[in-house]
């Protein structure tokens, strides 16, 4: 079984000009204030400074919503055993979230992701988006800071089904981590093989997003527009790619993740926050999403 080789915070200090030892030390001594924080290394530290472009203090409120989302939502944070979780086991056959091992001519890494089965009713919202994470995780914690990130969504058979089964208050809850908790330079979204239904989606989901975010949502009918930002052979076979098969992409991504089984145990354990130690007013899931209320569903006419 792996282990998580975390890179070393002198690897990025050599390659992060920005990164400075005195802005790490800074944190340090405000974590100390923090008790309900859980142990941050300095690795952490510089991922945190660098999605925030080594602003400090929007840097403190990512950690503080990294932690805490993490803590307060446990459909995408907990029971990651792939081994063992029924629901997740069938999330990988119905979808699949690869993180592609070449890079866009910036640099930015890709993640790409589709339906397996387009079965509706086999569709799970909350179990696509802990994969989603669960792949991130593996990026952010094992690989070097990278300058950005790009999603490629494969809308190909996505229909009107699977949006009557999008759930809005965990809509609410995804989006918020993505904007407020997720410590990377996400570049852009683009959905690809689209139908008329995606603007429906986008219409829905557009409440939920900061304008920042929803300028960075391409949307392409064909990849003549897609390949402006993404190199075409990088993507799978199927997505009009030249690397392998979309399964065989798959099989590699699930095993990497079967392999770091103890690293997420482990993560779940002691990467948390511990609300009764926070200064000032213990956070509920009321405080970070609102009242969640009886409509939970997106219902389509």
């Amino acid at each position: 079984m792996a282990s998580i080789k975390l890179v070393s915070f002198e690897e990025e200090l050599k390659k992060n000009p920005k990164l400075k030892e005195s802005d790490i030390q800074i944190l340090r001594e405000w974590c100390k204030k923090q008790p309900h924080l859980p142990k941050i290394t300095d690795s952490e530290f510089a991922l945190f400074l660098h999605s925030n472009y080594y602003q400090l203090e929007p840097t403190k409120s990512t950690i503080d919503n990294f932690f805490t989302v993490r803590t307060h939502v446990p459909e995408f944070f907990y029971n990651r055993d792939l081994n063992n979780n029924k629901e997740l086991k069938q999330a990988i056959e119905v979808i699949t979230i690869q993180s592609l091992e070449r890079n866009t001519r910036e640099g930015y890494k890709i993640i790409y992701g589709r339906l397996l089965d387009n079965e509706p009713s086999k569709y799970v919202f909350n179990d696509a988006i802990k994969l989603l994470f669960m792949v991130m995780d593996l990026c952010l914690y094992t690989e070097n800071i990278c300058d950005g990130y790009v999603f490629v969504c494969d809308m190909k058979d996505f229909s009107l089904g699977h949006i009557n089964r999008l759930n809005l208050i965990f809509l609410k809850k995804f989006f918020y981590y993505l904007q407020e908790g997720l410590p990377i330079r996400l570049k852009s979204s683009h959905l690809i093989n689209i139908s008329p239904i995606i603007d429906m989606l986008l219409n829905m989901v557009k409440p939920l997003m900061k304008k920042q975010l929803m300028d960075t949502i391409y949307t392409h009918t064909t990849n003549d527009t897609l390949e402006k930002f993404v190199p075409l052979d990088i993507l799978p076979n199927e997505a009009g790619g030249q690397g392998s098969s979309v399964q065989e992409l798959h099989n590699k991504q699930i095993q990497k993740l079967v392999d770091h089984f103890a690293w997420f145990r482990e993560e779940e354990a002691n990467h948390r926050v511990n609300e009764s130690l926070r200064p000032g007013k213990a956070k509920t899931v009321m405080d970070l999403f609102g009242v969640e209320g009886t409509f939970k569903k997106l219902e389509i006419d």
